[in-house]
């Protein structure tokens, strides 16, 4: 290929990393391109729920928040122990701020902070109790025009009226839809701006959540003329000397080399369904589900791996998890729904595991969770977990996709996704557990459970587990009695969010060999890039936080490679 059909950049991935570097990069100047393995744009981000983990930003101090890089740096070195990419962290908290203006000043993201979400682990050496969360601006699809439809979807489990989007704060006023003037008239003109926006989109333009932040990231992306090729796959990097030139890729009818002049991102999305990958790093119990895109196969990591660069696999866990249940769609597609936030810190439910008997706090964070999921199996396969629930419970808060006051629960029962007994007894019978083991745990949780208390775990004892609880419930918003049947079982599974375990990396989000040495071209971001946080979950948006960061932080380095690489030489000199 000509250098006329060059490059600067090479972005491969158009999830949340990958699109900020793309985005900075063309921000700063440079000719990029974009390659991207499915059809849509916008990755897990797309589905997520767009957090996104800055401590010290300037919007939590311009809403009064306060905060400090000390506080955010005791409280990382409280959740984040180990020593491995403690460098990396130290960037991360001290060039997140700078990440954030930089977007909002030259791209179209747009965020506000999130006043009260506390820290996952609150009562640690400074956590805080919102604010270091940030989360997108509401934005109207209908700006991305024909775009629109390379927007990655939500999942519909978390639409409703077959496409959607709510925020975290309309939830309140639909469950209160009939009851409260003020919640009926805000719930009304939600449904009415939906119904206009689908006579002329497939689904609602109102975006919320992390499809607002991937449609914000892709708007970027048009506005500064970046290239994008979709249904690609990378093949191998382009090696010239030491340093990397470019990247061949695949597509249906194709292979083709693309030069990229200052060097090559990835940002593929981690390994969470490269069966290989997961079989070598994950525990054994942890089995075979993901909540994450199907997209994320590894294809990053094999392609550096071949030219030299070093996996980062010293983590305190190889993923960050989330339970999940399993069920088919009316089309034939398996879903999976991450009960992350919406059922297991409410009150009236429970967790137990194959003998019947709780084994974890339930308002915990959702990774947490699943650790306390994996220490109870032991590693075991197909070790069977369920939600406990009754009637009154299904109906106020739902039970994972099964959204509240849903009238028709019979085709849930009926294919099995959704288990129904009369009894507590019956119940046992029918998720397979010892009918005395049941009976004995509900009989102990709800002897406390009448007062608002858990003994046993401690359930609705900091102000995470009471924020996602239920605020109109007294005395622990966390924690009622199961009593009312017909009662409820749903089999929940450990699944991942995405892999911790990626490319060694440095400040700059340059690729490392095994002997540390940098591989000249070669940048990583989001889950192809080693986690900063080792596999710990310190709090919402740990994940995306650093996606951005190290991605603006590649997209800066390589519009400066050449500077950069003259005042080396001087220095040497």
């Amino acid at each position: 290929m000509s250098d006329s059909g060059a490059y600067d950049v090479v972005v491969i991935g158009a999830g949340a990393g990958g699109m900020t570097a793309a985005a900075v990069a063309a921000a700063e100047g440079l000719r990029v391109l974009v390659i991207e393995k499915t059809e849509f744009v916008g990755g897990t981000t797309a589905w997520s729920g767009g957090m996104v983990w800055i401590p010290v930003n300037a919007k939590m101090k311009q809403a009064g928040i306060d905060d400090s890089p000390s506080a955010a740096a005791n409280y990382l070195a409280s959740t984040v122990p180990e020593t491995e990419k403690a460098d990396l962290r130290e960037t991360f908290l001290s060039r997140g701020p700078e990440a954030i203006d930089y977007l909002e000043a030259n791209t179209e993201i747009r965020l506000q902070p999130v006043k009260v979400y506390p820290d996952y682990y609150p009562d640690r050496p400074g956590a805080t109790a919102g604010g270091r969360v940030l989360e997108p601006v509401v934005f109207d699809g209908a700006k991305l025009g024909k775009d629109f439809a390379r927007l990655r979807p939500p999942l519909p489990e978390f639409t409703l009226f077959g496409g959607m989007m709510v925020n975290r704060l309309d939830i309140p006023h639909l469950r209160k839809f009939g009851r409260s003037f003020r919640s009926t008239l805000r719930s009304m003109r939600l449904v009415s701006q939906y119904a206009l926006q689908r006579l002329r989109a497939p689904r609602g333009t109102t975006l919320h959540l992390g499809n607002a932040l991937a449609a914000r990231l892709y708007a970027s992306l048009l506005a500064q003329n970046v290239e994008i090729v979709f249904g690609a796959s990378v093949e191998q990097l382009l090696v010239d000397g030491d340093a990397i030139r470019g990247v061949t890729i695949s597509d249906s009818s194709n292979a083709r080399s693309i030069i990229a002049r200052k060097g090559v991102v990835l940002a593929t999305g981690g390994f969470s369904h490269d069966t290989h990958l997961r079989e070598r790093f994950f525990p054994g119990g942890a089995g075979p589900v993901s909540a994450a895109s199907s997209a994320g196969t590894g294809d990053g990591l094999r392609a550096a791996i071949a030219v030299g660069a070093s996996l980062a696999t010293a983590v305190a866990s190889a993923a960050y998890w989330v339970p999940a249940s399993r069920f088919r769609r009316a089309d034939g597609s398996e879903g999976v729904f991450p009960h992350t936030v919406t059922d297991r810190a409410k009150p009236g439910i429970i967790a137990v595991n194959a003998s019947g008997r709780r084994f974890v706090n339930e308002a915990l964070s959702y990774h947490e969770f699943v650790l306390a999921m994996l220490r109870d199996g032991n590693d075991a396969t197909n070790r069977a977990f369920h939600l406990v629930c009754d009637r009154h419970f299904l109906w106020t808060y739902g039970l994972g996709r099964i959204k509240p006051f849903t009238w028709r629960i019979r085709p849930y029962v009926k294919n099995g996704e959704l288990i129904e007994a009369p009894s507590i007894d019956a119940l046992a019978d029918r998720i397979g557990v010892e009918k005395s083991a049941l009976a004995t745990t509900l009989e102990r949780y709800n002897a406390h459970a009448r007062a608002g208390l858990d003994p046993e775990f401690g359930r609705g004892t900091t102000i995470y587990q009471r924020h996602l609880g239920d605020p109109g419930h007294s005395p622990n918003p966390c924690v009622a009695p199961i009593e009312q049947a017909p009662f409820y079982a749903l089999r929940i599974y450990p699944a991942d969010l995405g892999t911790a375990i990626g490319l060694k990396t440095d400040c700059h989000a340059r690729v490392l060999r095994k002997d540390d040495t940098v591989i000249s071209g070669l940048y990583a971001c989001g889950n192809d890039m080693g986690s900063i946080m080792n596999g710990n979950y310190p709090g919402p948006g740990i994940t995306l936080g650093p996606a951005l960061t190290f991605g603006y932080i590649a997209g800066r380095h390589l519009a400066r490679r050449d500077a950069n690489a003259r005042a080396q030489q001087r220095g040497q000199a």
